[in-house]
């Protein structure tokens, strides 16, 4: 009998395969398809369902359905031992669904309903191991990204005047408009919350309490993407002062996050800190004005980023649920197919030259080198790279190479064949998608004219960055911890510039101890004595003209006469 994962699994590869025909066939005839169905008209506002078929939208759909197609069938031996793994893969299908909706509409309502759909099932998704972490962890995700769906709606009140809320056609027309200025400012802010850039980093490392499948997915590929597919659609109407700042913060994100990963010890927030810094990214080359290098970038890294959390499954899964990278250690002994993926991956993500990863990167690279930029942006970019490549190659130096730190009692093997199956899967994307996407999405070369040093900056930093990487990981029991002398210091860096801190007790902790001041002295103190319940005992008490005790009618109509000789007092 088939399993529930096999079904959906071979459903969503359908679709897949579906979707890519279509984005091939759109992208070759520059072909855009809009489908609308009007359900009811109110004055001047019509309200559509339109549905917005193009080469973009159908390529990021058949990858969302090629990688949720993986990471399904990948469950089923990943979660294998848990009871409720039919309400777990329905969680991740509505999820698919959600983003489906938030992919191929062009109406801000329908985006909303896709955008909040995301929200909600990736809170029941991270909260699905239920313990104070994962409860702590998910309330932070979703608040965290209300505030996003507050500047949507505030976006979908606004665009009310323009009688429609296809933002799609507005786009060229409405470049100068006051309005939709403010709209695009309001779609920014709303990207920056569901993106996880700064000031709101701190939820997607706090969402690896979800489970692993959960992170390969939502955490790494589709969710955090959908605020750059959103970017990337309204890319048109954003002003130069609005590029700038969405430059700085996305800079910003992309060096505090290869930062912090480098001072990081579990295994899933190092790659959730990697995915954040690839954001940075695609949000900068985005606010560079190269949309599509963008969305090159952002497809090549969903298939790298969702195998590389499937091989950390795996290693978890193996290691007893131990996601501590200390602990770890001559994996590749161990389990040799998993850590050629995982090696693969991360070479993939360093943009070692010719795997999917380099195609995308150095071409951002490249592009921003010939932009009129100043030194900041230049140093912050080639910086990021460095660091990127630093703390993939101190993953690999705990995790794969040297000694074996794991208990005596051990059971590491490969023969879960399932997860291999869906691992292998997607490998031969992770190789081959940078050069085939190239191909489709470029057409023609894209012209780059650099000086030689230029052209082999990014090639220097990885180098650059490998070295310092090893450099920093070598440890043995006669070093001195050189992050122990300046430890202010690299407490700050590793906390993620203390950013959840900010968003849980710098937001909450004045309110909550306010509310304790406030119910212990007013609640419990003197609304207790002067309220409801120790007024009516004093009526019992004091009560002298009543004939039977206990007399409630009696007490109510000695209050009557107090409240109308009360009113006659003030009337006359």
């Amino acid at each position: 009998m088939l399993s529930i994962c096999k079904i959906y699994s071979s459903f969503l590869f359908l679709s897949s395969l579906f979707c890519l025909i279509n984005g091939l066939y759109f992208l070759m005839y520059d072909y855009s398809l809009l489908i609308e169905f009007n359900l009811f008209n109110f004055n001047s506002v019509s309200f559509v369902v339109v549905i917005l078929l193009d080469m973009m939208s159908l390529l990021f759909m058949s990858f969302v359905f090629f990688i949720s197609c993986m990471v399904i069938l990948y469950s089923e031996e990943y979660m294998s031992s848990d009871l409720n793994l039919n309400r777990f893969i329905l969680l991740v299908i509505m999820f698919v669904i959600s983003m489906m909706f938030l992919i191929i509409s062009p109406n801000l309502v329908f985006i909303l309903l896709g955008w909040d759909g995301l929200g909600l099932v990736s809170y029941c998704l991270v909260i699905y191991y239920q313990n104070i972490k994962s409860f702590n962890a998910g309330m932070l995700t979703v608040l965290s990204n209300r505030i996003g769906d507050v500047a949507l709606l505030m976006g979908i009140a606004w665009m009310l005047n323009f009688g429609s809320w296809n933002f799609i056609f507005y786009l060229e027309i409405m470049k100068n408009d006051f309005i939709m200025k403010n709209i695009s400012y309001l779609i920014m802010f709303a990207a920056l919350t569901k993106s996880a850039q700064m000031p709101f980093s701190s939820w997607l490392p706090a969402a690896m309490a979800a489970p692993t499948p959960v992170s390969s997915l939502v955490h790494s590929s589709t969710l955090v993407t959908a605020g750059v597919y959103l970017l990337i659609r309204f890319n048109y109407v954003f002003s130069y002062n609005l590029m700038y700042l969405l430059l700085f913060i996305s800079s910003m994100t992309m060096f505090m996050s290869g930062l912090g990963a480098n001072f990081e010890y579990d295994l899933k927030k190092i790659i959730a800190l990697s995915t954040l810094s690839q954001l940075g990214l695609m949000m900068s080359i985005l606010s560079l004005g190269s949309y599509k290098l963008a969305f090159f970038h952002l497809l090549t890294h969903a298939l790298f980023k969702a195998l590389l959390f499937m091989c950390a499954g795996s290693i978890i899964h193996n290691m007893n649920n131990c996601q501590d990278i200390r602990y770890m250690g001559s994996l590749m002994n161990h389990m040799p197919l998993t850590c050629s993926f995982f090696n693969i991956c991360n070479f993939s993500l360093c943009g070692l030259p010719f795997l999917s990863g380099f195609y995308s990167k150095d071409m951002i690279v490249e592009v921003m080198s010939m932009s009129y930029l100043n030194l900041y942006i230049y140093m912050i970019f080639y910086f990021s790279i460095g660091l990127t490549v630093c703390y993939s190659f101190r993953l690999i130096y705990y995790s794969l190479t040297g000694h074996f730190n794991f208990v005596s009692l051990n059971s590491l093997n490969e023969h879960n064949t399932i997860m291999l199956f869906s691992m292998g899967g997607l490998i031969f994307f992770v190789v081959i998608s940078g050069s085939m996407l190239m191909w489709l999405l470029f057409p023609s070369p894209v012209f780059i004219c650099l000086p030689i040093i230029l052209k082999l900056m990014a090639l220097i930093m990885i180098i650059l960055g490998l070295w310092f990487g090893y450099e920093v990981s070598k440890f043995k029991i006669s070093f001195k911890m050189k992050s122990m002398d300046y430890l202010f210091m690299s407490m700050f860096f590793s906390t993620m510039w203390n950013l959840p801190i900010i968003s849980t007790l710098g937001l909450n902790y004045y309110p909550l101890y306010l509310s304790n001041l406030f119910y212990k002295n007013m609640d419990q103190g003197w609304f207790e004595y002067y309220g409801g319940q120790n007024l009516s005992l004093n009526l019992y008490k004091y009560s002298f003209l009543q004939l039977l005790s206990l007399n409630h009618l009696k007490i109510y109509f000695i209050l009557f006469v107090m409240w109308v000789v009360f009113l006659i007092i003030n009337i006359f």
